[in-house]
Formats: structure tokens, C-alpha cells, sequence
């Protein structure tokens, strides 16, 4: 197949054997380098993928895209969220209320936050149901006090399915005896591993009915309605205007950026500034090709002296040293990539089975929202780093090239 003069022997300087084995070590090390370049880029950007993934699914799933409350108990919820769902932006409704407080077992004492939710109308808006270990959501009748834990808030009362809690709620029963804690047994059952700490160690829920009782409300009063949105990130906007809807005066909404946008803009941005530094690190990586190519360029000025007195012209020559260039990058970007997309497929597994081997816990539920190491690898993110990669090695070859091409034939040759 016929391949142009400067490609031919681009590519033959690239696989040739050189006078100087330290030039060929240097070639081989910048390729490296570019390779373990991309590939740490591609990894640690599909690990950033990954919490920004479990963030939205897993957080973001369990807590409302939005709120409606009252200062006062809600007596017709239902209207309130017939007049919700108007909004085009609103896929669901449902009601709540909440309690935080102690929950004791046995001596043992946890801190949570209670979810009194209706089963059927919540699995509209939240994805609970789909993170049970033992019982289920439904479970939770009106008139029967029971409670779902998370398993971590059940470890630390030593409590399984079917055992007895007690509840103490912050108000106090006034007596002619003197002011008492308010209590309630509730009975475990369901058992829920989300992930995150904070929902699996102080998240508790039960029936919407049963926390009235236990707030002396009529059984159909609740705290507020939670909303879900088509676009999560449009909820600043629609729960303002549903508070304006509704009467402000009245209801005030809040949504899930005042709760967790915090958080989820820690994680974009850390995604946009760790990949700003990576893409320093291949820089580094792609303009070594710089010094392999002066280092090549003074091994070759003898040839280079020869195909210019054959007739190779200054442009040709800067090619050969391009294409020499560019192939070091072609290739390492390619290594790199495909060890990268290797490594981002396996990392969770792999940090799993470390993690097991080493009997250790590398993320911490109670600092990091989650206790595993996830991964999410975007087409997208590789064909940047790609991109990127070869982009600079090109621009990486110019100036050896440049160089090559103003190399005097006579000059070159009174030394060889």
C-alpha cells in the first residue's frame, strides 16, 4: 500500500533501533507516561461519575425533590396536592410529617429522625423501597405502631425484625404527678440498607397515622406534602412557584438544594477541578514527547542531512518527525485508554475485595455519604481524555520538528 515519503519513514524512525539507547529508553517512557496519564485521568473521572450517579439515585432518590409545610397542622392534604399537581413539573405527591428523638432498646439509645410516611403514596416519590433487607414498606399499617430502621440504627440497638422499640419523643406529658417524657413501643418491621450513613443510621419511618396519634393530631393531619419533579434541578424554581400558588403566607416550600446542594456542588466541582489537575498531569505526560523528539532530532541530523541533499524539502522533514511524534501519542493515548476503561470497570470490585482481604473500610458511612467506592465510566469522558491526550502530544511536536526542518545539510554532515 503506497504511504507517503514523510509517513514511511515517520513511522520507521519510530520502531528503528537507535545509536543512542538512552534516546529509545526516553521514547519509551514518555509513552509510558502518557498512557498512566490517561489512564489515571479516565479512572478518576468515571470514580467522580460514580458519586455524582449515587448521589442522584440513592440520596437524592430517598429525600424529596421538594417539600410543602405549614407551621399548623395540615387538615386536607389531598386538596393541597390536587392543587400541586397542577404544576406540569409535578410527577407525585405524598404526605409526611416528622419527629426527631430518642429510640432505646435494651439500654441502648439512637438518635433519629422519624418518616411518617403513607406506603402507598410514598413509593411514588422515593425510592425506599428498593433497598430492603428484611420486610417491606407496606408493612407499615395505621394502628398497628410499626417502624422501619436502617441497619445500622438496628445494629446499634442490637434490634432485629419483630423486636420491640421505644420511642421518646422530645415533648412531655404534664401530670398532677409532674411532666413526663412522651413514649411509644413500636415494633421493627423492615429492615433498609441505602448506603449512606446518615439515612441508615438515623432514618426512621412509619405509618402517617400512627405519629399523629402519637402528636395528639385527628389521624389525617400531616406536616406537609413531598413533591417529585420531572427535573430535579428545576426545583428551586417550581417550589417557589407552588408557594406562590398555594399562598405563601399560608405554606412554605423548601427544596432539595437548601437539604443536600451542597454536597451534590462539592462533588461537581471536585470533578471539574480534579480533572483540570489531571489534564495538567498528561500535559506533562504528552510534552515529553518534546524532549524525545530534540533528543531524536540530534541522533538524526546525519539523515536528515542526506534526504535534504536528495531533495527533501524542510516541510517533509518537519512531517517525519510529526508523524514520529504523533504515533507516540496515538499509541500511548490507546494504552492508556484501554488499561483506564479496564481499571474504571473493575475499581469498585476490586476496592471491595481489598477491602476484604486488608479488613478495613476504606470510605466510612459516617464521614462520606456512602461506604463504597462506586464508578460510572462515560463514552463521553474517554473520548475528552482522548481528545485531549492527542491534541497535545500533536502540539507537542512541533517545535523538534520545526527544529529538524532548519537543520543545514552541510552543517549536519562535517561531523559525520
Amino acid at each position: 500500500m503506497f504511504r507517503p515519503l514523510f509517513v514511511f519513514i515517520g513511522t520507521r524512525y519510530t520502531r528503528a533501533k537507535r545509536r543512542n539507547h538512552f534516546v529509545s529508553f526516553i521514547s519509551l517512557t514518555s509513552m509510558i507516561g502518557l498512557a498512566l496519564g490517561v489512564l489515571v485521568m479516565i479512572l478518576v473521572l468515571s470514580v467522580m461519575n460514580g458519586f455524582d450517579h449515587e448521589m442522584r439515585t440513592r440520596v437524592l432518590g430517598m429525600v424529596p425533590h421538594a417539600t410543602v409545610e405549614s407551621a399548623t397542622p395540615i387538615k386536607d392534604w389531598r386538596s393541597l396536592a390536587e392543587q400541586a399537581q397542577s404544576n406540569p413539573q409535578v410527577l407525585a405527591v405524598a404526605p409526611f410529617s416528622q419527629m426527631q428523638g430518642l429510640l432505646t432498646s435494651d439500654g441502648k439509645v439512637q438518635k433519629v429522625l422519624i418518616n411518617a410516611v403513607d406506603p402507598l403514596e410514598e413509593a411514588k416519590v422515593s425510592i425506599i423501597g428498593n433497598f430492603f433487607k428484611q420486610g417491606s414498606l407496606d408493612a407499615l399499617q395505621p394502628g398497628q405502631f410499626g417502624m422501619v430502621l436502617g441497619d445500622k440504627a438496628a445494629a446499634k440497638l442490637g434490634v432485629g425484625l419483630g423486636d420491640k422499640v421505644t420511642f421518646v419523643a422530645p415533648e412531655v406529658t404534664v401530670t398532677p404527678a409532674g411532666m413526663f417524657p412522651r413514649l411509644k413501643r413500636f415494633t421493627v418491621v423492615g429492615i433498609f440498607h441505602v448506603g449512606a450513613g446518615e439515612i441508615d443510621g438515623h432514618l426512621a419511618l412509619t405509618h402517617v397515622q400512627d405519629l399523629a396519634r402519637l402528636q395528639r393530631w385527628q389521624p389525617d393531619q400531616v406536616q406537609g406534602i413531598r413533591l417529585k419533579f420531572a427535573d430535579l434541578f428545576e426545583a428551586p424554581r417550581t417550589a417557589w412557584a407552588l408557594a406562590q400558588t398555594l399562598g405563601e403566607g399560608d405554606f412554605y416550600a423548601r427544596d432539595w438544594t437548601r437539604t443536600h446542594g451542597n454536597l451534590y456542588q462539592a462533588i461537581r466541582m471536585e470533578k471539574a477541578m480534579i480533572g483540570l489537575l489531571l489534564l495538567l498531569i498528561v500535559a506533562v505526560a504528552a510534552f515529553n514527547i518534546i524532549s524525545t523528539l530534540v533528543m531524536v532530532v540530534t541522533d538524526k541530523k546525519g539523515d536528515i542531512a542526506i534526504l535534504r541533499t536528495l531533495g527533501a524539502t524542510p516541510r517533509q522533514i518537519m512531517a517525519i518527525f510529526m508523524v514520529q511524534g504523533t504515533v507516540i501519542g496515538v499509541f500511548g493515548t490507546a494504552i492508556g485508554a484501554v488499561l483506564g476503561c479496564l481499571a474504571a470497570l473493575n475499581i469498585s470490585s476490586a476496592i471491595a475485595a481489598l477491602e476484604r482481604l486488608l479488613g478495613i473500610k476504606f470510605l466510612n458511612a459516617d464521614v462520606y455519604f456512602i461506604d463504597y467506592l462506586p464508578s460510572q465510566l462515560m463514552l463521553a469522558d474517554v473520548l475528552l481524555v482522548c481528545g485531549a491526550a492527542l491534541i497535545l502530544s500533536f502540539f507537542a511536536t512541533l517545535y523538534p520538528a520545526w527544529r529538524a526542518a532548519r537543520t543545514q545539510p552541510a552543517e549536519a554532515l562535517r561531523y559525520e
